[in-house]
């Protein structure tokens, strides 16, 4: 009855300010913040008493991880989270771990859309719904997805996804060009796509704090395993800076919104990131921690960072005329560098850093793993 009576009183007081700032009339106040303000209000007494904080017994914090331990160990994978669908990538990440905030950097071209895509729908494509102890709705393998795309439409995403799931190029996709069993095969594979769990939010401009609110809204009215931004440069800062605040002041405080978010859901949070244009200075193109753009809070308040590198893309910008001596030689390059692609892991806080290899297929914006002979992937699919 306390408890009954205590969220009576939040509500009260919740319903006092929202209409206390409606009937203001403050210029700095618009509508759409307040209703924003006002859900953020509204889920935190919803969910009262499960993100409140405080000190956690060590005999908690150790049954967690033993928790998640045995959870990895019945995957039978080694992963202690999210599968991102790519042997390898999964094999140095242990997957994608609740409350983890990962940057997923590349220069334009390289590829970070196309291969956030296909985690996300993979994540998605997998989602199996189960109940954990207490009845409550979990995903037992894959998970609901929130794809926030500052740049691109929902169309555009949604035909990357069919273009690569169909074998049809996006561009034929776009204009008509596509011959009866083609277009009967595209219906086909969007009509089996129409149940997937990927929620798709294209609002441009988004400030972080909209971006927190509607993720709430996303998991209490759906349920949400992850979040996929694209990308972070593209979301605008919470109101309350000053007007003296730089951009590095203002990713700072993105950043550190998005670590907040993916620990108060208890979910993993893959941001997108633009790197600097001195990677294009360097001989040696492959991005470092020193390329992102403002890194000194990406890097900081990230648990992993990830580069997309092509080198196809630079060495095709290379490329002589074909009466010049050294063109054999380009074309022997190119021919071994045909449709390869790396992820760099440069930072990671639960295990090793490196390089994983994969295989990009650029007509229909797909990363796969690539295809190894003699030693690579056992026959139970883990990587050795």
């Amino acid at each position: 009855m306390i408890r009954d009576l205590a969220i009576r009183r939040d509500l009260i007081r919740i319903g006092g300010e929202i209409q206390g700032r409606a009937v203001s009339f403050d210029s700095d106040n618009e509508p759409s913040e307040q209703i924003t303000a006002a859900e953020q209000a509204l889920y935190s007494v919803a969910e009262k008493g499960k993100y409140e904080g405080g000190f956690v017994d060590f005999a908690k914090a150790v049954e967690d991880a033993a928790l998640m331990a045995e959870a990895a160990y019945k995957r039978g994978g080694g992963l202690a989270g999210l599968s991102s669908g790519l042997h390898e990538l999964d094999f140095k990440l242990g997957g994608f771990r609740k409350s983890d905030l990962l940057i997923l950097a590349g220069r334009p071209s390289m590829g970070k859309t196309a291969l956030a895509t296909n985690i996300a729908f993979d994540i998605a494509r997998k989602y199996r719904r189960g109940t954990d102890a207490e009845g409550n709705p979990v995903a037992e393998a894959g998970g609901v997805v929130g794809f926030f795309s500052l740049e691109m439409s929902s169309e555009q995403l949604a035909n990357r996804i069919l273009s690569a799931e169909a074998q049809i190029k996006g561009h034929e996709i776009l204009t008509g060009r596509l011959d009866e069993s083609d277009f009967l095969r595209f219906l086909e594979v969007a009509r089996e796509l129409e149940s997937v769990p990927l929620y798709i939010d294209d609002t441009p401009a988004l400030p972080i704090s909209t971006l927190a609110a509607r993720a709430r809204r996303l998991k209490r009215m759906h349920g949400l395993d992850v979040i996929v931004v694209d990308y972070l440069q593209l979301l605008r800062p919470a109101r309350g800076l000053s007007k003296d605040d730089n951009r590095v002041q203002e990713l700072s405080g993105i950043t550190q919104g998005l670590k907040a978010l993916a620990k108060e859901l208890d979910i993993p949070v893959i941001a997108l990131s633009q790197l600097s244009r001195q990677v294009e200075a360097r001989e040696d193109k492959r991005p470092q921690l020193s390329d992102l753009r403002e890194s000194g809070s990406i890097e900081q308040d990230s648990d992993v960072v990830m580069f997309v590198f092509r080198e196809e893309y630079y060495h095709e910008r290379q490329k002589p005329n074909e009466d010049d001596p050294k063109f054999p030689e380009w074309q022997q390059k190119a021919e071994r560098l045909y449709g390869r692609a790396e992820v760099i892991i440069g930072k990671q806080r639960h295990g090793p850093i490196g390089t994983v290899d994969l295989h990009f297929e650029g007509k229909h914006t797909k990363f796969s793993d690539p295809v190894r002979s003699g030693s690579g992937y056992a026959a139970d699919g883990e990587f050795r």
